[in-house]
């Protein structure tokens, strides 16, 4: 073991050493998820059927687009909850970024991005 390699298998700048074992859990071609994307539970699968129906009443809306108007007209009405949720669901979340210091005292900035529900952590290293 070099100076530079930790006992992790990884260098001291965080990645893994050339030929490490540790770092390479998965095969060339293989999946780290071999049975793909969960399957959808029940409620899901009912809530997607019920929002592609058309409305009884205006047959050429579905009911998903009959909650959108409701949800804009609430928004314009200066409901700021309904205000969020349209940007949120139109632009997507807003970054938060959280200022932290390091060991050393200096900044460090942390930035959580919550887009297509995958939750992933950016330091500035990266």
């Amino acid at each position: 073991m070099t100076n530079s390699q930790k006992t992790d298998g990884k260098q001291t700048d965080g990645k893994f050493a050339t030929g490490n074992s540790i770092g390479k859990k998965f095969p060339s071609g293989t999946s780290g998820n071999p049975s793909g994307r969960p399957r959808l539970t029940k409620l899901t699968e009912a809530l997607r059927e019920q929002l592609s129906e058309e409305m009884p009443n205006a047959p050429e809306r579905t009911v998903a687009e009959a909650i959108a108007r409701t949800l804009i007209r609430e928004a314009i009405s200066g409901n700021i909850a309904a205000v969020k949720e349209c940007f949120d669901r139109a632009e997507g979340k807003a970054p938060i970024n959280l200022d932290v210091g390091n060991k050393d005292g200096e900044p460090l900035l942390i930035t959580f991005s919550f887009n297509n529900s995958n939750t992933r952590l950016i330091t500035d290293g990266e």
